[in-house]
């Protein structure tokens, strides 16, 4: 539990604990206009890091609504890095076990009676859901037993005002969830997103640099790797974009995580010059002090994405097979984003069925365009 207090009003009478909101005729016109204390917050958030990353000038918000509240995320076991880097908005994970409708991780349902159990035990004032549209999370949220909850409706004919705002699917990502702050009555100062890296991140990210005789002003990071190979672009046309820079002077790093290995090798094998291969050598932490320091990142549209974006790194990103509108960095001159058109995007699937029409469209002169005016800027500090 925080050491926050919670020093707001009184609880009225009347609020009624489990599946809904106060009792009818209670409700405020926004959730902001509550005159209720709210010392515990569950946000539902069951996605991977660079969904994260996109939600956190949403909890910045929210934590200045709330200062002092306890708030709980509940999402994937691989969050509680990232929960203890915002910890200053986040105070736990709450894990959830899966649901069969979610494909981030296996489904565990034989646990979801536990899982719940454990939720009502915390007695959450308030649950927030900005898992997505809600049309499988928002049962989800409603049996975490709040006393209140708030977030997105898939229908506008579920709409609340100040409390559930229908999904707008017509904005970028991290605007969506700034949207649903502001549609619960609160200011939103800023949509930047943030990463915090450490002074001892940031020492290994120059060692990892001098240990391999790169030179941050003159060092290129190509990113190849994706959790879906339909999120790929062809490993030849990262190995003919590192050769091209590499004949201008520019020295290429190749960086993943451990199981991006292949992918990484796939690319080296292809240039004819030797990048330096850093592929599994940096934790979440030492990647963004890296991108801090190096000139330039080029990679797929994956969490490094937004890793850059949060850090103020700038970079080139060919989106293959995303909705490049909702998943674009909002800063598009710091961070342009190439995408063919493609009459199938955005897709799901783990391989392209067809063609991969939508990342072969993309050359390696394409990118090589959007990079060179980015490395033509003087790098601010």
């Amino acid at each position: 539990m925080s050491t926050r207090p919670a020093l707001q009003p009184a609880r009225r009478d009347g609020a009624a604990r489990g599946l809904g909101c106060a009792l009818p005729g209670t409700r405020p016109a926004t959730l902001a206009a509550l005159r209720e204390p709210v010392h515990r917050i569950a946000v539902l958030r069951v996605l991977q890091l660079g969904d994260l990353l996109c939600c956190i000038p949403a909890l910045r918000a929210l934590r200045a609504a709330y200062p002092r509240a306890h708030v709980s995320l509940v999402g994937l076991p691989g969050a509680r890095e990232l929960v203890r880097r915002f910890a200053h908005y986040i105070d736990d994970l709450l894990v959830f076990p899966g649901i069969a409708a979610f494909p981030e991780q296996p489904a565990r349902e034989p646990e979801l009676p536990a899982f719940y159990t454990e939720a009502r035990a915390r007695r959450f004032d308030l649950a927030l859901q900005i898992h997505g549209s809600g049309a499988q999370s928002n049962d989800i949220v409603q049996r975490l037993g709040a006393r209140h909850w708030a977030g997105f409706v898939p229908h506008a004919s579920q709409a609340v005002p100040g409390w559930r705002l229908p999904w707008p699917d017509h904005l970028p990502e991290p605007s969506r969830y700034t949207a649903l702050i502001r549609h619960l009555g609160f200011p939103v100062p800023s949509e930047t997103l943030e990463l915090p890296v450490s002074a001892n991140e940031i020492a290994a990210a120059r060692h990892l640099l001098r240990e391999h005789g790169l030179a941050p002003a003159r060092t290129i990071v190509l990113h190849g790797g994706a959790r879906l190979a339909s999120r790929r672009w062809p490993a030849e046309r990262f190995a003919h974009v590192a050769d091209a820079l590499m004949q201008d002077g520019w020295q290429i790093a190749l960086t993943g995580a451990a199981d991006d290995a292949s992918i990484v090798a796939d690319i080296a094998a292809q240039c004819r010059r030797a990048p330096v291969d850093l592929c599994g050598r940096t934790s979440l932490g030492v990647l963004a002090a890296l991108l801090g320091q190096v000139r330039l990142l080029i990679s797929n549209d994956t969490g490094v994405s937004h890793v850059a974006a949060a850090v103020g790194a700038p970079s080139v990103i060919v989106a293959c097979g995303s909705d490049a509108e909702r998943w674009a960095p909002l800063n598009r001159a710091l961070h342009p984003v190439l995408a063919a058109p493609a009459p199938c995007r955005p897709c799901a699937h783990r391989v392209c069925p067809t063609g991969h029409e939508c990342a072969t469209a993309i050359t390696a002169a394409h990118l090589l365009a959007r990079a060179y005016p980015l490395l033509d800027e003087v790098r601010h500090a």
